[in-house]
């Protein structure tokens, strides 16, 4: 009796998940290291903002400015002040490693503020780490400023006689008011993490679903996956896809729920938006999951160069570096990838809680990836197959 059209996906779905259970390799890539990448990377940045990071601080003024000064220093979340009596030892401090920096106070700042002349403060950071030297330099500035245009305030209103509200124009002209639209806190971990999830979803995809695949090539199982799907080339990759469009749907839902959760993380748009998004990125990334796979016809070998496309692929994106900075070669090769336009669409729903239609560029660019894809992986299927046996394929 001739199999039922309906019934070929789902006998597909079955062997898929079959061969899953039998290789250990692909049980570990597809359902432990999702869940263990996604606890384990977002644990690092759990905290989001760097704090205490230790700077050395030389008073040679010893007054009551450059105490206060460095009290309110110390006072913020983001410093923790070693106090030492010389510059040198300061210096030694940081090329040891032990701090970040050094601030050096010298003789005579209280007296050319109170004065109304220009008083420096000596900053010196590490900037070969980038992200603490940034913050600690705001934060200081920031208290150097605040702090100096006190002890103006006090001293026009003593000396001059203006009230509060003349002295407070007179100090401060133009008050900038800053106000960040997204990511209030302005914190590393809340920007980098909702990336680093979706690139945890494509990664393993992409290592399970292209390692099963060079394994049917490797295994010579070409001849009965085309079988099972009646020859019918559609069949055959939706049919295999089937399995892992379920299980990182469940996966996506769980980032969504569990590890925003968990990572005090928040979704700004709509989440249905998000879902279609999501489905969309993984009906790009099964056809191109098959078509890697089908290129190898070891496992092993495919799977280590996709482990070590990680990194350079989530460097081309455009999420860590502006896509614009890019050299002109890798700009094209982060256009091929889905996971370019899908970011760009996460972020602004996730981040920005912007709707799809803000982004309509990026939607059209991954259904396009999403044909293109497939067209390719339909291709390939049948030129395997057809190089397995001279019938023709469907």
């Amino acid at each position: 009796m001739p199999q039922q059209p309906g019934y070929k996906p789902f006998r597909l779905l079955l062997r898929e998940t079959a061969l899953v259970a039998k290789d250990h390799s692909l049980l570990l890539t597809l359902l432990i290291a999702p869940l263990l990448y996604a606890f384990f990377y977002g644990s690092i940045y759990s905290y989001k903002t760097e704090e205490e990071v230790p700077i050395c601080v030389v008073d040679e003024d010893r007054t009551g400015l450059s105490r206060t000064l460095i009290e309110q220093i110390n006072n913020t979340q983001m410093v923790q002040v070693i106090a030492v009596t010389t510059l040198e030892a300061a210096k030694e401090q940081m090329y040891h490693g032990h701090t970040q920096g050094f601030l050096y106070l010298q003789k005579g700042l209280e007296k050319k503020v109170l004065s109304l002349q220009q008083a420096n403060m000596v900053l010196a950071l590490n900037a070969a780490r980038f992200l603490p030297s940034s913050d600690v330099l705001g934060t200081i500035t920031q208290v150097g400023l605040t702090v100096g245009a006190g002890v103006r305030l006090q001293y026009l209103q003593k000396s001059e006689g203006m009230n509060t509200e003349i002295s407070g124009r007179e100090v401060m002209a133009v008050k900038p008011d800053a106000r960040p639209l997204f990511n209030n806190r302005v914190d590393y971990g809340t920007f980098l993490l909702p990336g680093l999830l979706a690139m945890i979803l494509q990664q393993t995809l992409l290592l399970g679903l292209a390692g099963g695949t060079a394994a049917e090539r490797q295994h010579h199982r070409v001849g009965e996956w085309m079988r099972l799907a009646g020859d019918n080339l559609s069949t055959a990759l939706w049919g295999k896809g089937l399995f892992y469009f379920i299980l990182f749907c469940c996966y996506a839902f769980f980032f969504l729920t569990v590890n925003f959760g968990v990572l005090d993380l928040q979704l700004l748009g709509n989440a249905w938006e998000l879902a279609l998004v999501t489905a969309l990125f993984l009906f790009s990334l099964i056809p191109m999951g098959i078509f890697t796979g089908l290129l190898f016809r070891s496992q092993l070998l495919c799977t280590q160069l996709l482990a070590f496309s990680t990194y350079p692929i989530f460097l081309i994106t455009g999420y860590t570096w502006p896509i614009q900075q890019l050299p002109d070669g890798l700009k094209a090769a982060g256009a091929l990838l889905p996971i370019t336009p899908f970011l760009q669409l996460y972020q602004g729903i996730v981040q920005q809680g912007a709707h799809i239609t803000d982004r309509l560029p990026a939607l059209y660019h991954l259904c396009f990836l999403s044909c293109f894809y497939t067209l390719i992986c339909l291709w390939k299927i049948k030129s395997v197959a057809a190089a397995k046996s001279p019938a023709a394929v469907a």
